[in-house]
C-alpha cells in the first residue's frame, strides 16, 4: 500500500514509487496537471516507453490535461475520492487525448495500491 499524502506536491515527489512501469510500456505522451488552490501549481510528467520523468510547470503540448483544486487532488491521490466521481461532479476536469488519460490511470494509480 502507499503512503498516503498530505499535499499535491508531495503527490508528484513520491511518484516515482507509484509508477507501473509495464503500464507504460509503448506509450509516449505528455501528461499536464493543473492544480489550484492551497498547495496547487502546474506539473508534467514525460512518459516515454516504460520510462517517466516529473516536471514543474507547464508543457507547450501535453497529451492530457488534469485540471483540480488541490484539496480534491490528495483526497483522488490518496483514494478517498473516486476520479471517475470527480470528473462527473467536476470537481476534476481532463482535458485533451481521453483515450491517454484512462491509461494514464494504470500507470499512476491511486487510493490503496
Amino acid at each position: 500500500m502507499a503512503t498516503r499524502i498530505n499535499t499535491v506536491q508531495e503527490y508528484f515527489d513520491t511518484l516515482g514509487d507509484r509508477f507501473v512501469a509495464s503500464a507504460a510500456e509503448g506509450v509516449s505522451a505528455v501528461f499536464q496537471f493543473d492544480i489550484s488552490g492551497d498547495g496547487g501549481g502546474i506539473w508534467h510528467i514525460v512518459v516515454e516507453d516504460g520510462g517517466m520523468a516529473v516536471h514543474s510547470g507547464a508543457h507547450a503540448s501535453p497529451s492530457s490535461t488534469v485540471t483540480a483544486k488541490a484539496a480534491d487532488y490528495v483526497k483522488i491521490a490518496n483514494g478517498d475520492m473516486n476520479g471517475l466521481r470527480a470528473v462527473m461532479t467536476r470537481k476534476m476536469k481532463i482535458a485533451g487525448n481521453l483515450v491517454m488519460a484512462r491509461k494514464m490511470q494504470n500507470m499512476f494509480p491511486t487510493g490503496n495500491i
